[in-house]
């Protein structure tokens, strides 16, 4: 999932002056979800899945 919110995002998050190449659409994906549950996303809970899942649509469809 992380991959294609990834792929999808490509070239959708805006510019940013620590990035003057431009912003890596698949670590940002991994550092928000790191960042709202606390944990990277190999270490979440099963039961946590589907949340984790629609927090990944959430952010496809609100690039920042």
């Amino acid at each position: 999932m992380i991959q294609k919110a990834g792929d999808y995002l490509q070239g959708q998050l805006p510019d940013h002056p620590n990035h003057p190449k431009g912003r890596n659409p698949y670590a940002h994906i991994a550092i928000c979800i790191k960042s709202k549950f606390n944990a990277s996303y190999k270490d979440i809970e099963d039961e946590k899945f589907d949340e984790v899942i629609k927090y990944i649509e959430f952010l496809k469809q609100n690039p920042s």
